[in-house]
């Protein structure tokens, strides 16, 4: 029998399975583990070959027929807000955002909580428990951060941890050329603030000064509503049949 290394990738297909995004579609993946002292470098190939992180998975589409998925990374030194962003930019002015070591805490999975049970709540992580959220967070082999993004201490606004209440947070890789953001999520009684917009501009401005080249968006689906924002972030570039292409 061969022995592989457990520094060495093996690739895995998955079966066939209901598509999350595009109605009447069926989805499979490729994945392999991202394991042992290669991990990092691992992972940063197979991001800048389209693939995302759940855990300690690396995984890709890989559909029969079809190619809606496209990797989507912004070109952060040649970003610039649009009057819309800028306004969101404006609305936010009293958070403030902290990157920190990926440490779950109950406070974190509370908000979780209540996003998945607005945003998710027949999706495929509508039933994960705190020990599922703290699994999350915490299995990860690569450089991986947790960004909280609080509001501004006040008198009226401190929570027991003694700092500003807790309103977003965004579960974040740092790669060699870039940002990843692998899950984010927001209070939803805050939906007015457009956080989930907030957070990826918010991770711009942190790749332009940590003199990184790109922030990682994942996937984006023509046709999906709830993939649609992602094309928003221009310049961009996206994973075609021919390598990256810029988009204006």
């Amino acid at each position: 029998m061969t022995q592989h290394s457990r520094d060495t990738p093996q690739f895995y297909l998955t079966a066939p399975s209901p598509c999350p995004y595009l109605a009447g579609k069926e989805e499979r993946k490729v994945f392999t583990h991202l394991v042992g002292e290669r991990a990092p470098e691992l992972n940063n190939i197979l991001t800048q070959g389209g693939f995302r992180r759940s855990q300690s998975i690396a995984y890709r589409p890989a559909c029969e027929g079809c190619r809606a998925c496209v990797s989507v990374r912004v070109i952060a030194k040649d970003f610039r807000p649009t009057a819309s962003m800028r306004r969101i930019l404006r609305r936010n002015a009293d958070i403030a955002s902290e990157m920190r070591i990926a440490v779950p805490t109950s406070e974190q999975y509370s908000i979780f909580r209540a996003y998945l049970d607005s945003r998710h709540r027949d999706g495929g992580m509508a039933d994960m428990t705190v020990l599922d959220y703290a699994m999350m967070v915490e299995d990860s082999h690569i450089e991986t951060r947790i960004i909280e993004y609080r509001r501004r201490a006040s008198e009226n606004a401190v929570s027991h941890r003694g700092s500003g209440e807790l309103l977003a947070i965004a579960l974040t890789d740092v790669l060699g050329d870039g940002l990843s953001m692998v899950y984010s999520f927001f209070e939803p009684d805050e939906s007015s603030r457009s956080l989930g917009t907030f957070m990826v501009l918010d991770h711009i401005g942190r790749a332009q000064r940590m003199g990184l080249s790109y922030v990682y968006l994942g996937y984006w689906v023509r046709g999906s509503r709830k993939m649609d924002y992602k094309s928003r972030f221009r310049p961009q570039e996206r994973l075609m049949p021919d390598g990256w292409t810029r988009v204006d």
